[in-house]
């Protein structure tokens, strides 16, 4: 249910589960995090998140989100993985993304997205606290009062909404939706690795020697 394509630096992980939304189960999470954490091993220089069909994510699988998937501290390793990589991320959504499935696109460097995907995470009204990293990442991309709009109000965001939030970077046509990843992935391709690490660093407010 999670594909993996290793071409060259290039890994791009794929949630292939679409008969159900690509609804992740605890199997499939745990999969995204040791993929994660062998690509920052090998010094992967990109890794492109996406889904297959026209749902990225519709977040927990419900029956294991009953079973107590919804509160387990897999989705926080997985989003700690993605964000640890110093290769560059990039979240290919090629529909919608809900729910749990945030974290590990809030994690990314990059958030492209289909013109026909939506984004929303109704976690206070299902009575679950979002993932813990999950507010501050989504507050440092749209701001705290449109992180509460989603988070508290339950706001369904179009595709346009998010661009202009601040969500996504940049939407694409769905037939564009990988080779433009794959273009944002270019220049971290053809970087020393160093090089690479340290901008990466300086995006974050590290300090890095020269």
């Amino acid at each position: 249910m999670i594909g993996l394509r290793r071409e060259g630096g290039l890994w791009t992980v794929t949630l292939n589960r679409p008969e159900k939304a690509n609804s992740l189960t605890r199997d499939m999470l745990v999969r995204i995090e040791e993929i994660a954490l062998e690509a920052q091993a090998e010094g992967v220089a990109a890794l492109v998140l996406t889904g297959e069909g026209k749902v990225f994510s519709a977040g927990a699988d419900l029956d294991e989100a009953r079973a107590g998937l919804a509160t387990d501290g897999v989705w926080e390793r997985v989003s700690a993985a993605i964000a640890g990589l110093d290769a560059l991320t990039v979240a290919a959504l090629n529909g919608t993304l809900a729910g749990g499935a945030f974290g590990m696109a809030l994690a990314c460097d990059f958030r492209i997205a289909v013109p026909e995907a939506r984004f929303f995470y109704p976690v206070m009204k299902l009575g679950f606290l979002p993932q813990p990293s999950d507010p501050g990442r989504l507050a440092a991309l749209v701001g705290p009062s449109r992180a509460k709009l989603v988070l508290m109000g339950g706001a369904k965001l179009d595709a346009d909404e998010a661009l202009a939030f601040g969500l996504v970077d940049r939407l694409v046509p769905r037939d564009e939706l990988m080779a433009t990843a794959a273009g944002l992935a270019a220049d971290a391709l053809a970087a020393a690795p160093e090089h690479r690490v340290a901008i990466k660093a300086l995006c974050l407010g590290r300090r890095v020697a020269f």
